[in-house]
Formats: structure tokens, C-alpha cells, sequence
């Protein structure tokens, strides 16, 4: 336990994925023997006690008059209603998804603004950490220190030798950056500048010029493997430390059904989970179904929120939900979305990857994966039957990626990120302290 107890303010956004990250970080402080406290959104409510933190949550909307919902719900509805432009190349999908996504954030963020503010006075931080993409003043003017988490792909630091965040281009290829560049200034710029103007005028620092959050002046972290980094094309200055991976313990057990555990010669066990987000896509759950209840391999399958629509093969175990992290371990290989937290913990567990994107970060995951070697990405939507099962079967038979991803995996797990990350939260929080008991 640390000599010294500190307040920690969590506030993450939403979506299970940068919850379930801070859950994990908040996990470890806990156990140094410090109070945590999540100002998650009000879906979240009486999920996160159980955990040991003290909730103190947040409206991002006027409460829904069809009473409590499921954690994330906002976010479930909002990719469900707006999913056909997934099928779209994602620079076609800057006006009609990023654009949409942006301002709805911004909508939450003006929103719940009073409330945080009042969250904070009550809660008096020694230190508040931010896992999202949306800058909340209030959690840059209360006076306590600030730490920003990037759970999303590290392009969300822009550089000039990377690609642009949310285009899935290739690192080696410029071709198309300034075209996709181009199109997000034109498409964003005037909704960046009301932003802007607001963000000033609750007392918070002006905006980096097109960004949506800020910097933290004292720590910045993210969660990406350093094999697969870009740090080598955009150096990060000294306030980012890098977690190479953030994986949770509170997970329950899982144990594998009998006919996982008793597959026939040359079958492999394969995970699949397009997020809770993406598995709400029930014509591409079951397309996906279809194609792998075909082959000799067992599945396990998150089925998600829509998990009533569609029913699995033969060669399938599923459930709406599943703990993931005791998954990933006894798999072979991961059919995944790209959401962030699944590709660190596939790397973290040594997992070859294939990877269909949807949304948002996912296309720079499934390039970046793909450039790097360590998965396959495919058309989410145009792939060829045949292409998905050659993948498989690819991957499963690389013995130079099966020795690279054991050392991986090695490295990854001897370098502990939710420890990284602890200690740098930990680090901010009592130099603060220690400074307002000197004054």
C-alpha cells in the first residue's frame, strides 16, 4: 500500500472499450491503497462499484424517459442508426459518420459540463485522468493535475510522417494522405471553431489547431505494443509514456465448453467478437456464420446486444457477452473489428489477427496490423468467401509469425503497462499533493 492516499478521477468515455481500460488502470491504484473514483456516464450505473470504485456519474443527454440502460447504450443506438455508412470508404465517411460522431460528442461534452464541475468540488481530485477523444473543460480548470489517456490508435497523435487518424492509409504509401487531409479540414473546420469558442469560454486553454482534446502538460498516456508503434515515423515528446498493453483482472473465469475442448485433428479454436458495436451488425454476423460454420475449425463467438437475432453453427459456442481476457489465452487466432483494446490484448496473448473494420480507429488497426505482419486485414464488406479461409489457414501456418508473436507476447507481458501506467497516474497525483500541503 503507498504511504500516501490519493483521490483519483476517472473519466472515460463511454464506450466499453476506454472503460474497461480505466477499469483496469483503477484496479491496480486500488490495490496501492488509494480512493478511485469514476465520473463514467449514468448507463454505467452500480457496474463499477463492484470493482471497489465510488461512482460519481455523469448525463451526457437528458435522462431517457424508458429508464435504466445497458452501459454504452447511447453508442450502441447511434452506430446501429448510422451503420450503412460503414460501407463506405472512409473518406467518404468523413461528412456522414466522423462529422455526425464528433458532434455528438461535443453535444455530451456541453452537456454534462455543469455537472462535472460540480462531480469535481465534491470528489476534490489530487488527479483526474481522462480516457477519451473529447476535451471536457472542467476537467482542465479545477486546478488538480491532468493526465489524457489514448486508448484509441496512436494516429490520434498527428505528425507529418504518419497517416491521417481515421483513413486507414498505408504508412509507406503518401498518395492519399493529402487528398484525406484536405477533406476532414473542409468537413470539420467550422464545427472545430464553435468547439473551440466554447471550450475558451468555460476557462479552459485554447485548442491545438484541429484537435478536439488537449495535451496534458504533466502526462500523457496510450496503449499500443511497440511493434507496431510510430513512434520511429512521429516521435512523442517526454510527457507520453507508452503502455504496451492495459489488460484487466477483473474478468470472471471462463472454462471452454466440451466440444471446444474436444476438437477434431487439424481444427483450430478462433475467436471472433466485433465489439460491442460492431456485433450489433446482425446481416454481417450471420454472413460471418455462414462462411465459418463451413470450415473444420471451432469458434467462439461474442454475440453482442443483437445476440437473440442470429443463431450460430454447429461448430460455435457463444454469448451475448464474454470475458475476453480469459478467452483470447486458450485461442489460436483472433477475428476481430480492430477496436483498440482487442488488438493490444491479441499482441499481449501473441495472437495472429484478421481484422474487418468498421468505424473510426479500426481501419488505422487493420492497416496497421496487416503493414506490420501480424494479422491479415480484409473488406469488411467485400471480402470473397475464399479470402477469409485462406487467411486463416495462412495464419495458422506461419511458423515465423508463431515464433515472433511467442516473443512478443514475452516482451509485452514483461513490461507491464497497467504497472506503467499506475505509476505514472500515481507519480502526477502526489507531486500535486505534496505540493498544496506545502503551501
Amino acid at each position: 500500500m503507498s504511504a500516501q492516499k490519493l483521490t483519483i478521477l476517472f473519466m472515460p468515455e463511454s464506450a466499453y472499450g476506454p472503460t474497461n481500460q480505466c477499469v483496469g488502470l483503477g484496479s491496480a491504484l486500488l490495490k496501492r491503497g488509494h480512493r478511485v473514483v469514476f465520473a463514467a456516464e449514468a448507463s454505467w450505473k452500480g457496474k463499477l462499484t463492484g470493482f471497489g470504485f465510488e461512482e460519481d456519474l455523469v448525463d451526457l443527454a437528458p435522462p431517457s424517459d424508458s429508464g435504466d440502460q445497458d452501459p454504452g447504450q447511447f453508442w450502441k443506438d447511434f452506430i446501429r442508426d448510422t451503420s450503412p455508412e460503414f460501407r463506405k470508404p472512409t473518406i467518404d465517411q468523413l461528412e456522414t459518420f466522423i462529422k455526425p460522431t464528433w458532434q455528438a460528442l461535443i453535444d455530451g461534452s456541453m452537456y454534462c459540463e455543469p455537472q462535472l464541475r460540480e462531480i469535481i468540488a465534491r470528489v476534490k481530485p489530487d488527479v483526474i485522468v481522462e480516457d477519451n477523444v473529447l476535451t471536457f473543460p472542467a476537467l482542465l480548470t479545477s486546478g488538480a493535475p491532468f493526465v489524457r489517456i489514448v486508448s484509441c490508435n496512436p494516429l490520434e497523435m498527428k505528425g507529418e510522417g504518419v497517416p491521417p487518424t481515421f483513413s486507414g492509409l498505408p504508412c509507406d504509401d503518401q498518395s492519399q494522405w493529402g487528398d484525406f487531409k484536405k477533406k476532414y479540414s473542409t468537413t470539420h473546420r467550422a464545427m472545430w471553431e464553435t468547439f473551440n469558442a466554447w471550450v475558451i469560454e468555460q476557462g479552459a486553454p485554447p485548442l491545438p489547431d484541429m484537435e478536439f482534446i488537449h495535451t496534458s502538460e504533466q502526462a500523457n498516456l496510450y496503449v499500443y505494443p511497440q511493434e507496431i508503434d510510430y513512434t520511429d515515423q512521429r516521435p512523442l515528446d517526454q510527457t507520453w509514456h507508452r503502455m504496451d498493453s492495459s489488460v484487466r483482472d477483473t474478468d470472471g473465469d471462463f472454462e471452454l465448453p466440451e466440444s471446444m475442448k474436444n476438437r477434431p485433428e487439424g481444427s483450430a479454436l478462433i475467436y471472433l467478437s466485433l465489439g460491442s458495436l460492431g456485433s450489433a451488425d446482425v446481416d454481417l454476423m450471420r454472413r460471418l456464420v455462414s462462411i465459418l460454420g463451413k470450415t473444420r475449425h471451432r469458434f467462439i463467438v461474442s454475440k453482442g446486444p443483437q445476440h437473440a437475432s442470429y443463431e450460430l453453427a454447429e461448430n460455435m459456442y457463444g454469448a451475448e457477452f464474454l470475458p475476453q481476457i480469459k478467452i483470447i489465452p486458450q485461442v489460436d487466432l483472433v477475428i476481430t473489428h480492430g477496436g483498440n483494446n482487442t488488438v493490444v490484448e491479441s499482441m499481449h496473448f501473441g495472437k495472429p489477427m484478421i481484422v474487418l473494420p468498421l468505424f473510426w480507429d479500426q481501419y488505422d488497426n487493420a492497416q496497421r496490423i496487416d503493414e506490420t505482419g501480424f494479422g491479415v486485414r480484409l473488406a469488411t464488406y467485400d471480402f470473397d468467401d475464399a479470402e477469409m479461409v485462406d487467411a486463416i489457414d495462412r495464419l495458422l501456418n506461419d511458423h515465423k509469425l508463431q515464433d515472433l508473436l511467442r516473443e512478443t507476447k514475452a516482451r509485452i507481458q514483461g513490461n507491464s503497462g497497467v504497472k506503467v501506467g499506475a505509476d505514472v497516474i500515481e507519480s502526477v497525483g502526489r507531486k500535486y499533493r505534496e505540493t498544496q500541503q506545502s503551501l
